[in-house]
């Protein structure tokens, strides 16, 4: 499907879409050690129709900046919980388009296969460009867990009845855990120690943190407010 028709569907059709996407998920080891790893955003009021995202490239690990996008984009695929990857990919893919270094993996804001039909927009966008992705959620969608413990990089599962869908990781002391999922291309005990990795001095891991920063540049930019001391 072209993803620049998917403001025509209706919500019952992106799920069907979605089941069919499920099917070519591939979860395996990375096929290559990474030098390269980009952080992806999207923002957007879910009453408006401007989309904002933004992808930022890093050396890996050092995590040094080599390369940032940002795309405003528009979409009219209304808000709904769990189907948001249909107001979102069409600008995010405008904004990979662009790069003129594809990063070797790419972390997004949002979930993996933690997601009723496994396909959060990390496993939607990592089928499209075909190369490995990981979701890295501040909040969760979908799955049951326990809390870990409040010590940096305590973690449990996240569960899916009996099948293991993702780590919650606590990333600092005191603070919320994030939800870690794989989207495509990788495992999830590879996405775990990949965003261990890249924490630094906060809460988000830097790839995700410094694309939101980028988004919210973007916005301000363009005139309007944004909430970025919300999440750090």
């Amino acid at each position: 499907m072209n993803i620049n028709e998917y403001d025509k569907l209706s919500p019952s059709e992106a799920i069907i879409y979605q089941n069919i996407l499920k099917n070519h998920i591939e979860l395996r080891p990375l096929s290559k050690p990474i030098s390269t790893i980009g952080g992806a955003d999207i923002s957007f009021n879910k009453n408006e129709e401007t989309v904002y995202a933004g992808i930022i490239v890093l050396s890996y690990p050092d995590l040094r900046i080599i390369e940032q996008v940002t795309i405003i984009g528009k979409s009219t695929f209304p808000y709904i919980s769990g189907l948001l990857a249909f107001r979102e990919i069409p600008t995010l893919m405008e904004a990979y388009e662009k790069l003129k270094n594809k990063p070797d993996l790419l972390v997004l804001d949002g979930q993996g296969i933690a997601h009723r039909r496994k396909t959060g927009i990390a496993s939607h966008f990592g089928i499209l460009i075909n190369s490995p992705t990981i979701g890295c959620g501040k909040s969760r969608l979908f799955g049951s867990y326990t809390d870990p413990e409040n010590r940096k990089f305590a973690e449990s599962p996240l569960m899916d009845k009996n099948e293991r869908i993702g780590t919650v990781l606590r990333s600092k002391i005191n603070c919320n855990p994030l939800f870690i999922s794989p989207g495509n291309l990788i495992t999830i005990e590879e996405s775990t120690e990949i965003i261990k990795k890249c924490i630094g001095s906060y809460r988000i891991p830097e790839p995700t943190r410094l694309a939101h920063l980028l988004v919210n540049d973007a916005r301000i930019s363009a005139g309007e407010e944004t909430n970025i001391g919300k999440l750090f």
